[in-house]
């Protein structure tokens, strides 16, 4: 394994930098899809250190550079995220949220700091050999940016020999990589149950079919499937996020009805088991219920697989850079969809600790930690050294 150089220390100069851009990024958040302002910042940051290609609007927004090397050598890929998500910050700091009901509060806008920091490196002291590709990835939250990104014409035809990506995890002492081989996050894929019966007067509910009784068969019978043991390979969970039941008319017998499920395994095949399981019940119930039944998916996360000879290297990495790192026991059961380049590509996603003390992700007092910058940065850089 050839080693070019030992990556320094993140200077004070760029620190301060980066903490800008972060907070500039935490400022301006955009959603899934929409992250126009937020890529084209991104852009105008990497053009300025003059990568070998610079790509935009890959995958709908996103943004992919490439610094390389004078030889022949790996290709590359580190990813980081763009968008934010549709929640409210509660916090009053000088960086909040500028947008009302938008907020970064999965750490994306530390992510593409850290990612702008190794840009930084790499502009500064080229790959001796290969090619590393950075990219900034529209659409994580909803899971439908990797897929999109992947189809992208200008991405389709490139085969990457190592795949890498990193999430900060609150709840984590700080600075520990949490590291493991096989599934790294869950499978998950979001159902959407419409039952559709008729509607008559609420006084005489006999002339219509009210799905009522249906709707909460199927969430009691879906949620007998449940098996929140993360310890077990056959972890299931179920959970309702949404459900509607006719309207606010007093006088109406309700004619149709909605149940939304989230439902989530440590792996693809035992995901697929379930969602076949629930389709069973929603096709048995409807039919004892004379109903109508519509079934679709939505926000589809594969399981990350981790590599293990790519963990094997990142594991090098870490230890080369003193830092602390821990097998979680089990996944962790949020979706990922880095997991679609996990599946293509020997890969590895590793957690970084944000903090015991650091609000959990989603939670609308959440920010992201800005002293992981340095390590995430090193990180990253000591594995392209590791391999260029």
């Amino acid at each position: 394994m050839r080693r070019t150089s030992i990556p320094s220390p993140v200077n004070d100069g760029l620190l301060r930098k980066l903490v800008y851009l972060r907070r500039e990024l935490h400022a301006h958040p955009e959603t899934a899809m929409e992250e126009h302002w937020t890529a084209d910042r991104i852009k105008r940051y990497l053009e300025v250190l003059a990568p070998d290609a610079l790509l935009t609007h890959v995958g709908g927004t996103g943004v992919l550079a490439c610094f390389g090397g004078r030889l022949n050598g790996p290709e590359l890929l580190f990813r980081c995220e763009l968008d934010a998500l549709p929640i409210e910050e509660e916090n009053d700091f000088a960086h909040r949220s500028t947008i009302e009901g938008r907020s970064h509060k999965c750490g994306h806008d530390g992510h593409m700091a850290i990612l702008c920091g190794l840009a930084e490196r790499l502009a500064a002291e080229r790959p001796a050999s290969g090619r590393v590709w950075l990219l900034f990835q529209p659409a994580e939250e909803n899971g439908l940016g990797a897929e999109a990104v992947l189809a992208d014409p200008r991405v389709r035809g490139m085969r990457f020999d190592r795949v890498f990506a990193l999430h900060n995890l609150p709840g984590i002492p700080k600075g520990t990589v949490m590291l493991r081989t096989d599934s790294f996050t869950a499978a998950v894929n979001s159902i959407i149950i419409t039952l559709k019966g008729r509607t008559s007067h609420a006084a005489e509910p006999e002339h219509g079919i009210n799905p009522a009784a249906a709707m909460g068969e199927l969430i009691t019978r879906s949620l007998a499937l449940d098996h929140n043991v993360p310890s077990d390979a056959h972890m299931r969970v179920v959970t309702p996020v949404f459900a509607r039941l006719g309207s606010k008319d007093y006088g109406i017998s309700a004619g149709s009805a909605e149940v939304h499920l989230t439902l989530r395994c440590w792996h693809d095949a035992e995901l697929e088991r379930l969602q076949r399981e629930v389709e069973a019940i929603a096709n048995e119930v409807g039919v004892r219920h004379r109903l109508k039944l519509d079934i679709t998916y939505t926000q589809h996360f594969h399981a990350n697989r981790n590599d293990a000879a790519t963990v094997d290297l990142v594991r090098e990495a870490v230890e080369a850079e003193g830092l602390d790192h821990r097998v979680p026991e089990h996944p962790f059961k949020f979706g990922e969809d880095f997991g679609l380049f996990t599946q293509r590509f020997p890969g590895c996603m590793f957690g970084l600790g944000a903090g015991e003390g650091t609000p959990a992700l989603h939670n609308p007092d959440y920010d992201f930690p800005e002293d992981l910058l340095p390590q995430g940065i090193a990180v990253f850089e000591r594995i392209v050294r590791q391999l260029t």
